[in-house]
């Protein structure tokens, strides 16, 4: 994978791709909430022979830092737009975790047509209906109440938060050992408040590609598991739920989750 680099006029965003086949599909691999492109590791070495890749290290995230924490997720969506125009991709297959699975619905939304697919990884909808008021108010608050927490219970709760395998919290806890106590808070509360203000602007979030949502049984984030049975039922999305796994189904369960990424892609034309 090569690293490339977008200017923005908040700082650069730092992303990598594999040896690009221009007659081969494409597929985005957006990372979660305080995590980098290494996230998806075990699905770059499963699938970069076969298809094209692109993953970032999201804004304000590892190697795109530093960056002005003063962005929405619209604009993370519009920059995102802005790499694969960049990198002439056409019809990609956007898959997020938990956060990324966001901000490619904020690119659904805001580029209609663009997309070929979209694969949900432990993420939700981003809809206002599926959300209570008590709920965003919370989101709103996120960055007091991390500082409210000891930096060593935070790491704890965090690493063991999203993963239930060896190699999955090994991950997390890479991720978080690169943030300071203060940054971790920054990114986690402007993080969550961003979301907060993308469910309270009510928009269609309509997902006008084929689509299907991924969950680990042992999620524990939220109401994840109860926001992806909903969303699964109302827009009526294939929902495949991964045994043995948590918020971080994709390193948990790699083999397992790879199977159904890998299905849905020869589903698209």
């Amino acid at each position: 994978m090569d690293e490339k680099v977008y200017p923005t006029d908040k700082g650069e965003i730092h992303y990598w791709i594999n040896d690009f086949h221009y007659d081969r599909k494409t597929l985005i691999f957006l990372p979660g909430l305080t995590a980098d492109h290494h996230l998806f590791d075990k699905q770059v070495e499963a699938f970069a022979s076969e298809y094209n890749i692109l993953t970032w290290d999201a804004p304000g995230h590892a190697a795109s830092r530093p960056f002005q924490l003063d962005f929405v997720l619209m604009d993370k969506a519009m920059w995102l737009h802005d790499i694969l125009k960049k990198e002439r991709v056409r019809c990609p297959i956007l898959i997020g975790q938990s956060m990324g699975g966001y901000v490619a619905q904020c690119f659904l939304e805001q580029f209609p047509g663009v997309a070929s697919g979209f694969i949900s990884i432990d993420s939700a909808p981003l809809k206002r209906k599926y959300v209570t008021g008590i709920e965003i108010w919370l989101l709103k608050r996120a960055e007091p109440m991390y500082r409210g927490y000891p930096w060593r219970k935070l790491k704890k709760t965090g690493i063991e938060g999203c993963s239930v395998t060896e190699y999955g919290q090994s991950l997390m806890k890479r991720f978080m050992n690169t943030y300071s106590r203060e940054e971790y808070c920054k990114l986690a509360g402007h993080g969550f408040k961003m979301l907060a203000e993308a469910m309270e602007a009510d928009l269609p979030y309509k997902i006008g590609c084929p689509a299907i949502l991924i969950c680990g049984e042992k999620d524990q984030a939220g109401s994840a598991k109860r926001y992806n049975r909903r969303w699964a039922s109302e827009e009526r999305l294939p929902i495949y739920w991964v045994k043995d796994a948590g918020h971080n189904s994709n390193t948990d369960r790699p083999d397992e989750v790879n199977g159904m990424i890998r299905q849905f892609i020869n589903t698209l034309n």
